[in-house]
């Protein structure tokens, strides 16, 4: 027979666990694969469309304060004429759109990051891919960023390279813009556009339509934010598409984003060394084949100035 204070809840002893419960930590994240992503495609679109905007509308904050010094009338009928005009002949209002580039950068990272993470709610670098894998590592990411560099100075030249470009004319147009954009092109460009097109895009693109479709649809929207930069040199835009086929491939191969990175970051790397020693080169002709290479293979991986 029980006793009674066996017999008053006879199964107390088992609902009673034996050690404390331990509350699950809000940090501990869940497992993430960056091919099967949280964010949907309509989130990436939203964040490719934003990024895009902000690279129209940042500008317009350095110029038109500058316009105003310049003693140009709001009011009149012609402001909108004479600003443009302004953006595209004068130093000074060229150079501040190249700086306005950094805080569009900083600012697509906010929303790159508010998006893969839910404000902070799950992993961010680990989401998007960034580690190594046994398929691609270091020292071959170099490697395939000094091929890529190699074969698109060579479609552009074989294709035409010798048309002018409206970033050329940016390049050319003051050395504090040329020093500028070379720092862009190796500090935040790479992780820019890396982040956007082979990171939140490929990633939700992929799980929706597959590789080959993933890498169609990001090579569409990477060259085509990049036409009116390279204009109407053909060459170029022909290098711009065959560089971004190349590192969406090396996205889907590696399965994450860290080689693109690196990557597209030794291209720059090049590119902008030869656009800062390129002044001091000695002139072959009208111009020589340094700066050809310089001005021109300099141009493929900075966004959109907002000229």
């Amino acid at each position: 027979m029980p006793t009674d204070s066996q017999s008053t809840f006879p199964i107390a002893s088992e609902l009673t666990p034996t050690e404390p419960v331990r509350p699950v930590s809000p940090h501990v994240h869940e497992p993430v694969n960056p091919n099967n992503p949280r964010w949907g495609l309509g989130g990436a679109f939203l964040v490719w469309v934003a990024s895009i905007i902000l690279l129209a509308v940042i500008p317009l904050f350095f110029l038109i304060p500058y316009s105003l010094h310049r003693g140009l009338d709001p009011g009149s009928v012609e402001y909108v004429n004479n600003l443009a005009s302004l953006a595209l002949t004068d130093k000074t209002a060229i150079f501040l759109q190249v700086l306005a580039l950094l805080p569009t950068h900083l600012l697509t990272f906010v929303l790159v990051w508010a998006l893969v993470t839910r404000f902070g709610k799950r992993p961010f670098l680990p989401s998007l891919g960034w580690g190594w894998s046994g398929r691609l590592r270091f020292w071959a990411s170099v490697g395939l960023g000094v091929a890529l560099f190699l074969a698109g100075t060579a479609i552009a030249k074989l294709l035409g390279a010798d048309q002018p470009t409206q970033l050329e004319q940016i390049i050319n147009s003051s050395p504090g813009a040329r020093y500028l954009i070379a720092a862009l092109a190796v500090l935040t460009a790479p992780f820019v556009e890396e982040f956007i097109y082979r990171g939140v895009l490929y990633a939700a693109l992929q799980r929706l339509v597959g590789v080959a479709g993933a890498v169609l649809v990001v090579l569409g929207l990477f060259t085509l934010i990049h036409v009116p930069q390279y204009w109407p040199n053909f060459g170029v835009i022909a290098a711009v598409g065959v560089l971004s086929v190349s590192l969406t491939f090396v996205r889907a191969y590696a399965g994450g984003l860290l080689p693109c990175v690196v990557i597209h970051l030794v291209f720059n790397g090049i590119t902008s060394i030869l656009l800062l020693i390129e002044p001091h080169l000695p002139k072959v002709g009208p111009a020589s084949e340094q700066a050809a290479s310089a001005v021109l293979l300099a141009n493929l991986w900075l966004p959109v100035s907002g000229l």
